[in-house]
C-alpha cells in the first residue's frame, strides 16, 4: 500500500505536458531537443532513456519504467525542456541590486564595471547568449534565453561582493530576502 501511494506522489512534474506557445517549434533528436522560437534557438540535451514526444501542440515526457533512476530523470527532463520553451518564447531575467554607500555599477562596452569597496573596479563580461543592462547606478538586469546561463552570470556578479548581514552592504538579488543582524552595539543597549 505504501508503494502505491509513493508511486502516485512521485513525478507529478514529469507527468504534466508542456504546452507550446505560438511560434515555438520543438524538434526531438536522439538524446536532445532543439527548441526554436521568436527569441532564438536552444538545444537541450537529456538522458537517452527518457522518451520525449511532440503531440497536439504539446511536449510529453515519459519514462521507461518505474525504477528510481527513471523517476528522477522524468521530472528533470520535463523541467529542462519547459525552461527551454519559456526561454525562446519569453526569455529569462535576473535583477541584482547593489547596496552600500559609494557602491555603484556602470556599463563598459558589452560588460559592466562594479565599484563595490575594493581598491580596484571589477569588470564582468557576459558570455554568449546573455546580455546585461544597467538601471541607474545600483541595479543590473541580466537577460537571456538560457536559464542556466542567466543564473550563472547573475551568481558570478553576486559573488563579487555577497550581502553582509551586519552592514547591509553588497550585491543581492532583487527578490532575495535578507535577515540583517543588529550586531554587538544593539545587543548592549537592550
Amino acid at each position: 500500500m505504501i508503494q502505491n501511494k509513493q508511486e502516485k506522489t512521485l513525478s507529478r512534474i514529469g507527468r504534466k505536458p508542456i504546452p507550446l506557445p505560438n511560434g515555438v517549434q520543438v524538434e526531438v533528436e536522439y538524446g536532445g531537443v532543439k527548441v526554436t522560437g521568436p527569441r532564438g534557438t536552444v538545444e537541450q540535451k537529456y538522458h537517452p532513456e527518457v522518451v520525449v514526444k511532440v503531440e497536439d501542440g504539446q511536449v510529453i515526457v515519459e519514462r521507461q519504467s518505474d525504477n528510481k533512476f527513471h523517476h528522477s530523470l522524468h521530472g528533470l527532463t520535463r523541467s529542462l525542456i519547459a525552461n527551454a520553451v519559456t526561454g525562446v518564447s519569453e526569455g529569462f531575467t535576473r535583477t541584482l541590486e547593489i547596496m552600500g554607500v559609494g557602491y555603484r555599477v556602470a556599463e563598459a562596452g558589452n560588460g559592466i564595471v562594479l565599484n563595490v569597496g575594493y581598491s580596484h573596479p571589477v569588470e564582468i563580461h557576459p558570455g554568449e547568449g546573455v546580455t546585461m543592462e544597467v538601471e541607474g547606478a545600483n541595479r543590473v538586469h541580466v537577460h537571456g534565453i538560457d536559464k542556466q546561463k542567466v543564473g550563472q552570470l547573475a551568481a558570478q556578479i553576486r559573488k563579487v561582493r555577497p550581502p553582509n548581514a551586519y552592514k547591509e552592504k553588497g550585491i543581492r538579488y532583487s527578490d532575495e530576502v535578507l535577515h540583517f543582524k543588529p550586531g554587538k552595539a544593539a545587543a548592549r543597549k537592550a
